[in-house]
């Protein structure tokens, strides 16, 4: 399958939203059943191939949500995002109602990250200049405050894990001569199950 159209797919919106793959697919990241994901492991190793080949720079990224998220997120916590993660290199874009908006409560995101893959050439959507975060991406809140006018702002930044939260692994299986062989495809295997997501954004 041609990488491009595979990372396309994934940006691609139709109705009704909840339909959507990435949709369907992060909220099955995000459940606590792991075994859930079974469905989904070829399509992972195809996209999270795609997008280690795109290459990851130190950046500053937005993410806008059309709620009051500060509950979920007080200065010094870490945590997981176990979904992709949808963002936004240009401010500007943030302006559209389906994403921050300008009225009503909200909640912008401002991101320091070095796994941010640049999608903007394959997004469905190239005007939104796309930044995508990885599956399972951990973060610090370094700050959260208001900014009046039911407008919240929360500052993150990126941290590594102490252990691997999500890995590729070789799928293994027993010959007739009874040694192990590889197979072309692989498993994910997730790791850390019980730490709690936080993560109910949607895109």
């Amino acid at each position: 399958m041609d990488e491009a159209a595979l990372i396309t797919l994934y940006s691609m919106e139709w109705k009704p939203q909840e339909e959507c793959l990435y949709h369907v697919l992060n909220e099955t990241l995000r459940n606590e059943k792991r075994q859930k994901l079974k469905p989904w492991f070829i399509f992972l190793k195809l996209i999270l191939t795609a997008l280690a080949k795109i290459p990851s720079s130190l950046s500053f990224v937005y993410r806008g949500v059309k709620q009051d998220m500060r509950k979920g997120y007080p200065e010094g916590k870490t945590f997981v995002w176990w979904g992709f993660s949808s963002c936004t290199s240009k401010f500007s874009v943030l302006q559209n109602d389906h994403f921050l908006g300008t009225t009503g409560p909200r909640t912008l995101f401002t991101i320091e990250c070095d796994s941010g893959k640049d999608i903007r050439r394959y997004s469905f959507f190239q005007a939104e200049d796309k930044i995508l975060l990885p599956v399972a991406t951990q973060f610090k809140v370094v700050a959260c405050l208001s900014q009046g006018k039911d407008l919240y702002m929360v500052q993150l930044e990126e941290i590594q894990s102490q252990f691997s939260l999500i890995e590729l692994v070789p799928q293994l299986m027993i010959g007739i001569d009874g040694t192990f062989i590889n197979t072309r495809d692989s498993v994910f295997l997730l790791l850390a199950v019980t730490i709690t997501s936080t993560n109910t954004i949607n895109r």
